[in-house]
């Protein structure tokens, strides 16, 4: 699909306009070598717990369950959040972890340090009736002021100005992550799913790989990816190199890299709405045994019975009901390497999502943009 016939974002579901984007809002960065963290849609790698249904009993429920990782961020975030606005909507915060530890060090690109990264961000704001979804990614190079925060191991971390946002979660883990994000937009998540590089390319595979078009040759050798332009069903460590690229395409910038992750989440929506066909009890039980590995969630989500439950209430979201945005960002003027909120435009974002409302079409008019949009599209 080219750049000039990608809808904008309007109604979730409904076909926005066709009218070529604006090209004078897009960065022109300086391109920069380093660690390229994967897209890491980990709310859709969930949904293989939920095809198992009620089957998931006796060891193999016990195996599931064992795999899962939660932590309680209701006690480390406390009581100062955002209201719960009860209008039938969830927001859902997913973030991509690289450990540099185990599988990760080899997919990372770099050496066991010891730490945990994450540079990879979406909120994912589930309508109500959860049958639409509008998937707001956040730079990680944005420049952000991070609010005090309690770690996950219970450190106290001062607040700090002018960090960028990747870093919070670097300082203190989810909890501070999620922190930053309700800071931010005055939105209350309700849930947290992370799940990491080994995880990533470990459930594509699972799934059979996922079907996309290039329009545009890739050839990125940091990402290890080179993909002619045309149909692909790309495997797991093919998947790991789109969604990582930003030298193979574009203008090297992270906002382009978002414009392939998302476009890359609608592809991935599309195949997981395709595993009710599979009927292979062993496919089942191995791509739940992939994802429950996969994910680190919320402590409410912390069972596979609560789990699959709110996995299935996202697996009839495809990429016809998913509105796929960037938070509005600017240049900054001081750094060319790094984006500063767009804090009009985004005000506007965050208030149509408390609402449970579309995502305005202005809301992205003349915002910094990336120069990869169109270049991947569904298969």
């Amino acid at each position: 699909m080219s750049a000039e016939s990608m809808p904008d974002p309007g109604t979730p579901g409904e076909t926005g306009t066709t009218s070529p984007r604006d090209r004078a809002g897009r960065l022109s960065r300086t391109p920069r070598s380093g660690r390229r963290k994967a897209l890491l849609v980990a709310v859709w790698t969930a949904v293989g717990i939920a095809v198992l249904g009620g089957s998931g009993v006796g060891y193999l429920y016990l195996k599931l369950n064992g795999n899962l990782k939660s932590i309680d961020l209701n006690s480390l975030l406390g009581t100062d959040r955002p209201v719960d606005v009860d209008n039938g909507s969830q927001d859902i915060l997913v973030l991509g972890s690289d450990s540099r530890s185990g599988g990760n060090r080899k997919l990372g690109g770099g050496k066991d340090d010891g730490t945990a990264r994450s540079d990879t961000a979406m909120i994912v704001h589930m309508y109500e009736g959860h049958r639409k979804a509008a998937v707001v990614s956040i730079p990680r190079d944005t420049l952000v002021d991070r609010p005090g925060c309690t770690g996950t191991d219970g450190t106290e971390h001062p607040a700090a100005t002018g960090t960028m946002f990747n870093s919070a979660y670097t300082t203190g883990g989810a909890s501070c992550a999620v922190k930053t994000v309700e800071s931010m937009t005055g939105i209350r998540m309700d849930h947290y799913v992370e799940v990491d590089f080994s995880g990533f390319e470990k459930l594509v595979d699972e799934l059979g790989g996922v079907r996309l078009t290039t329009t545009e040759d890739i050839d990125d050798p940091d990402s290890h990816l080179k993909l002619a332009a045309g149909e692909h069903t790309l495997d797991g460590a093919q998947a790991l190199g789109l969604v990582r690229t930003r030298h193979g395409v574009g203008d090297g910038s992270d906002l382009g890299r978002i414009q392939l992750q998302q476009a890359f989440v609608k592809a991935l929506a599309d195949r997981v709405a395709d595993i009710g066909v599979l009927t292979s009890p062993k496919k089942l039980y191995d791509l739940a045994d992939t994802a429950t590995g996969a994910v680190t969630t919320d402590s409410d989500l912390g069972s596979v019975r609560n789990l699959a439950s709110f996995a299935g209430g996202l697996k009839d979201v495809g990429s016809a009901g998913m509105t796929t945005v960037t938070m509005p960002v600017r240049s900054d003027p001081a750094d060319p390497n790094r984006v500063l909120v767009d804090e009009d435009r985004a005000r506007r974002l965050w208030e149509a999502l408390r609402a449970d409302r579309a995502v305005p079409k202005s809301v992205t008019e003349g915002t910094a943009q990336g120069d990869a949009e169109g270049v991947v599209g569904s298969g």
